[in-house]
């Protein structure tokens, strides 16, 4: 699923796609003959290639700390897929060899591209909030509900020691952080396994689950304020629900990723809801705003901006607010945190 999004938005911003690896050979020349593009035969072969600028890491997360090195010690640009590595070590490693290199090195954060996201944000630096009093939320799904459903992140070997965190409360903690100005020091996590065997692979035995399908979270910035999350993967109808509010001494702010064309301003003598307009608010949110109010905005948009402004850093640009290595490293971290918090059941620092 997210190769193709990666390829529909690098084709959006104007690249060429110069070819596919996929996990075979074979595989490779399956999704090349869908994509009328080039399948590489090894890794080796996408980084000899001269005409390849960018390297997308759209591959399990096991695999993302070796292939994001070899590519950027071949001189690639690299889009890597979150969680930046399975280990703070490695994700330390990509973020200095990044550094080292001066290639862009980007981590798809995307819900940092809606527009309204922008506007809280301008809001904020602007001061219309005041201090924040609490953040809260929850990012809720429910793809892994049934005993039957299994995939690749149910195995911490390739997926990592957290599931349902890593893959979706690292958005909620990035997005959050970024939005509110704030910085988690510390936290405690809680996580549990609702379905506690699922099939190793699509019709396979079941096997015991070592991956989270749920986590809760309290959380203390460095300035003091409270915070708390909960994820799911295992929360019936929700599709993609990712929530938060941010309540301040003046005013409070409520974005709903998958009502994502408004936002609830809240404050003592009144509530507003907020709609996006390119017309109107922060330049950040006029920029991003592509298409008419009323034509809904989405996911799909957010990726499209996320690419294209990366693409612009690799042509000299410094688009604000541009998620790189350095944010997937700090996303590593908070997961590694809740990772320790919950095996000891004590507050740890991030």
């Amino acid at each position: 699923m997210i190769g193709t999004v990666h390829r529909r938005s690098a084709l959006a911003a104007g690249a060429a796609v110069t070819g596919v690896l996929a996990s075979t050979p074979e595989r490779s020349r399956e999704q090349a003959a869908r994509w009328h593009t080039r399948g590489y035969g090894s890794l080796d072969e996408v980084l000899a290639d001269e005409a390849v600028d960018v390297v997308h890491i759209c591959t399990p997360n096991a695999t993302h700390a070796d292939f994001a090195a070899r590519a950027l010690a071949a001189g690639k640009h690299v889009v890597c897929e979150k969680p930046l590595a399975t280990s703070v070590a490695d994700a330390e490693r990509l973020a200095a060899l990044a550094r080292e290199t001066g290639l862009v090195a980007t981590v798809p954060f995307v819900y940092r591209y809606h527009p309204l996201v922008r506007e809280i944000r301008a809001r904020r630096i602007a001061g219309e909030f005041g201090d924040w009093h609490l953040m809260h939320g929850s990012y809720l799904q429910d793809w892994m509900l049934s005993p039957a459903a299994t995939d690749w992140r149910v195995d911490p070997d390739a997926g990592g020691a957290s599931r349902a965190f890593a893959d979706i409360g690292s958005h909620w903690c990035d997005l959050v952080e970024w939005t509110s100005g704030e910085r988690f020091h510390r936290l405690v996590a809680e996580m549990s396994t609702s379905v506690p065997e699922r099939p190793a692979a699509p019709g396979a035995d079941a096997a015991a689950v070592r991956t989270e399908d749920s986590a809760g979270l309290v959380l203390r910035t460095a300035s003091g304020v409270l915070a708390s999350a909960v994820v799911s993967q295992v929360a019936a109808g929700r599709k993609n629900r990712l929530w938060f509010e941010l309540d301040g001494a003046r005013a409070s702010a409520v974005f709903d990723q998958e009502n994502p064309e408004s936002v609830w301003i809240g404050a003592p003598d009144e509530a507003r809801v907020l709609f996006r307009d390119p017309q109107t608010g922060s330049a950040e949110q006029r920029r991003l705003s592509v298409l008419p109010p009323g034509h809904p905005q989405g996911y799909a948009q957010c990726f499209d901006a996320f690419v294209a402004d990366t693409y612009a850093a690799i042509d000299g640009a410094a688009p604000e607010g541009l998620p790189t290595f350095e944010d997937g490293l700090r996303a590593t971290r908070v997961v590694a945190a809740a990772i320790r918090s919950a095996s000891t059941a004590t507050w740890t620092e991030i």
